[in-house]
């Protein structure tokens, strides 16, 4: 079943809207970082998601750790206090879940460098013309 990232985005949206908060509070109390937030939140990048992503922002938003991931998944997310359940595995997964969370971080730090290198660019360019 394919994620719906929109849903996710308008959720994380009206969330933030409904607490007052910023998107920088978001980026700060989840850990997750700017660019990532920034896709979720545009809908920019229609890519897997780690649980672990999803977790920390679901967690920052004050709602049940596997609410966001039920939103992608077109699923009823469950209510704050109802048990987490995580299946028992070799490690397996929990290491993909680190490889794709680490990959997910170096993705937005690309993504930032790429536009402060197109800022620069133009920042260039303006001078060079004057």
């Amino acid at each position: 079943m394919p994620e719906d990232w929109e849903s996710v985005a308008e959720a994380i949206n009206a969330r933030l809207r409904a607490l007052g908060m910023t998107q920088r509070e978001l980026v700060e109390a989840s850990k997750v970082s700017v660019a990532v937030v920034r896709e979720l939140q545009r809908n920019t990048a229609q890519r897997r998601r780690s649980s672990r992503t999803l977790e920390a922002l679901s967690l920052a938003l004050g709602w049940h750790p596997r609410h966001l991931e039920a939103v992608a998944y077109g699923r009823r997310p469950p209510e704050l206090g109802e048990p987490v359940y995580y299946e028992k595995s070799d490690g397996t997964a929990e290491r993909i879940s680190a490889v794709e969370a680490r990959l997910e971080e170096l993705a937005g730090q690309v993504s930032e460098m790429n536009a402060n290198l197109e800022a620069l660019i133009g920042h260039v360019r303006a001078n060079s013309r004057r």
